[in-house]
């Protein structure tokens, strides 16, 4: 509330409140004046709720790949969230993955984990992949995007990360770890992953060693 002409005027304004009645700064108008607790305007503040991680989108344009340029030098760190504020903020005012160009990469991944295999963190990893026709992809994003910043995995300490690759034909979403020798944390996150997205079909764990060195020859190690 902004303070009259006639308070800044008067160096005592609470004398001149007492002389015409005026309200306070912290008054309300038709309480009584001999009750302190009612007279007080009590102001909530909203304190922002933190996240376990802080997160990083990335995001893979198609238009800046080329086939000259070293792969991955198009992928871009867009934004890093550390509450849930943030993260709703973000996700209200970008894209979709149905509104992505096809070939765009569009990553979530723990703050200072790269979405790479030669990043230290995810070098031992490797992924499980759900697959969605085109456009269809958009509700399980977001599903597996709440999943992992609410650390709602039995084993969160070994997600690194996901990503949506938008294609022609289909939507792929992956869900990268650290430890892909760890059977019984990847049968459980899979596991999970699948229940929580209600998917039904089969999905599968490849390894990023098998990945980098069949490149698309490399078979599924895990299945749920």
């Amino acid at each position: 509330m902004n303070i009259s002409e006639e308070e800044n005027k008067n160096p005592n304004p609470n004398t001149k409140d007492e002389e015409d009645g005026e309200l306070e700064e912290w008054e309300i108008a038709g309480e009584g004046d001999d009750t302190a607790s009612s007279s007080l305007k009590k102001v909530v503040v909203e304190q922002p709720q933190p996240l376990e991680h802080s997160w990083t989108f990335w995001f893979d344009d198609p238009r800046a790949k080329s086939k000259k340029a070293t792969w991955g030098s198009s992928r871009l760190p867009i934004y890093t969230f550390s509450t849930i504020e943030q993260f709703w903020s973000l996700y209200n005012n970008i894209d979709h993955p149905s509104k992505l160009a096809v070939g765009a990469d569009f990553h979530c991944f723990k703050y200072k984990i790269e979405p790479k295999w030669e990043d230290p963190v995810c070098a031992n990893g490797g992924k499980w992949t759900v697959i969605f026709k085109k456009g269809k992809s958009d509700m399980a994003w977001l599903y597996t995007l709440l999943a992992l910043i609410g650390e709602e995995f039995e084993y969160s300490d070994e997600i690194c990360g996901a990503v949506v690759n938008v294609r022609a034909k289909q939507d792929r979403i992956a869900l990268w770890t650290k430890n892909a020798a760890n059977e019984t944390a990847q049968m459980s996150i899979g596991k999970q992953w699948k229940e929580l997205l209600d998917y039904n079909n089969t999905i599968g764990f490849i390894f990023h060693d098998d990945a980098k060195k069949l490149n698309t020859g490399a078979k599924n190690r895990y299945t749920v």
